[in-house]
């Protein structure tokens, strides 16, 4: 094993003298690089970098490694494609493969992470947005000779049972075993790393941006949108959201069979996959609604889905700094969420807050009341609001560069 030993492997910034002519390599860890919100807000930064000077790799987890050689094999050719793949190799960046972390599995799981380490030194900085697990890769990492490690919290809250129970056990003291601590939201920063460490200022606040002007109202495209699929004269509810506990869509579904009582040409559209998707469609069989909801699934261009809707629920039970929720605010969309959802997150007038504790008949009646309002262009709001992008690429890029992190 290759140990570094004294400025080498001290925090914050070492290693960073790099010539300013060479590629720094930053790796992202991820549980994988389906279309998710973390993976798709690091795309949106991948987009907008200088590969010349700044290029991504990924580290994911796959199910399929556990059952290789003990998931000590490094084959990603187990491994099924993933929605970013195809994008990731052509901007030139690496895919790399872990087994999934399964706590049984805890040293096979080091030692597949050790592994890695001793035989990839090419990487400046080493990101870890899986912060389930964060505690253990990264300061073997940081052993291994990484120069910067980062550990980046992006939701605020576990699903319960043992699996909560594990990621909170894991996550202990994960503000001192990264050289830095992002956050998307005060609510993330405070559930992954602790409120001691946020009152110490340890953890760096880090709006999840977008490509703001991507998503811009269009009354032009909404209307051709609107016309292809057969909604134009509908009024089209929207969510975009993986079929899973935390996005709670059996209540988004009682809220939709009330504003179909209330709303005779209601539609809902539902944009995304997950383990809980055909829970829902059958749920809305039993309501009678199925014919008004329609499962979009995974869609490359979700900016042509937000123009369509007339407004953007996201009941959610919780949530870190919700991308999908910036989005439908620079699309202009009157969005109603949970409370549970981080105040930081209201980039603009349209966020309406609402309990999930009260009955969804309750969400219906005020979607309808206020269904009728003047869809406006909120981009240059979203990007003076810190939400754009490519405004915030340039602060990583220094932070990539010198490891400065005083312009993010």
């Amino acid at each position: 094993m290759q140990i570094c030993a004294g400025a080498c492997l001290s925090r914050k910034r070492s290693g960073m003298e790099n010539n300013m002519s060479e590629t720094i390599r930053v790796l992202h860890v991820l549980g994988g690089v389906g279309l998710g919100g973390a993976e798709s807000r690091i795309m949106d930064l991948y987009r907008q970098m200088n590969r010349d000077e700044i290029q991504f790799d990924f580290l994911v987890h796959s199910e399929a490694m556990n059952r290789v050689h003990g998931g000590m094999k490094n084959d990603e050719s187990v491994r099924k494609p993933e929605f970013y793949d195809e994008e990731i190799t052509r901007l030139g960046g690496h895919i790399y493969v872990l087994p999934k972390f399964k706590v049984y599995n805890y040293p096979a799981y080091r030692r597949a992470v050790r592994d890695f380490f001793e035989k990839h030194h090419e990487f400046q900085v080493v990101q870890g947005h899986m912060t389930s697990t964060a505690g253990i890769y990264l300061p073997i990492a940081k052993h291994c000779g990484i120069p910067i490690t980062v550990a980046h919290s992006r939701n605020a809250g576990v699903v319960k049972g043992a699996k909560g129970i594990a990621t909170k056990f894991f996550r202990r003291k994960l503000a001192d075993k990264a050289d830095y601590c992002f956050a998307c939201s005060k609510l993330a920063g405070e559930d992954v790393f602790g409120a001691e460490a946020m009152r110490q200022g340890r953890v760096k606040i880090i709006h999840n941006a977008i490509d703001a002007g991507r998503f811009t109202y269009d009354a032009a495209k909404r209307a051709k949108v609107r016309e292809r699929m057969e909604l134009a004269d509908r009024f089209v509810l929207g969510h975009v959201g993986r079929f899973n506990y935390q996005k709670n869509h059996p209540y988004l579904i009682d809220v939709f069979a009330g504003v179909c009582k209330i709303r005779k040409d209601a539609v809902l559209l539902l944009l995304g996959e997950g383990p809980d998707r055909e829970s829902i469609r059958e749920k809305c069989r039993q309501l009678g609604i199925e014919d008004q909801v329609r499962f979009m699934g995974n869609q490359k261009q979700p900016e042509d889905y937000y123009q369509a809707m007339d407004m953007f629920l996201l009941p959610s039970f919780f949530e870190g700094l919700p991308g999908v929720l910036v989005e439908a605010q620079a699309a202009g969309l009157k969005c109603f969420v949970s409370d549970t959802i981080t105040k930081e997150a209201e980039a603009t007038d349209l966020v309406t807050y609402l309990s999930i504790e009260k009955q969804p008949s309750e969400w219906a009646k005020r979607i309808c009341t206020e269904a009728d309002y003047e869809r406006r262009d909120t981009y240059q709001r979203m990007r003076s609001a810190g939400f754009d992008v490519e405004t915030q690429a340039e602060g990583y890029r220094l932070f990539y560069r010198k490891g400065d992190d005083s312009q993010l």
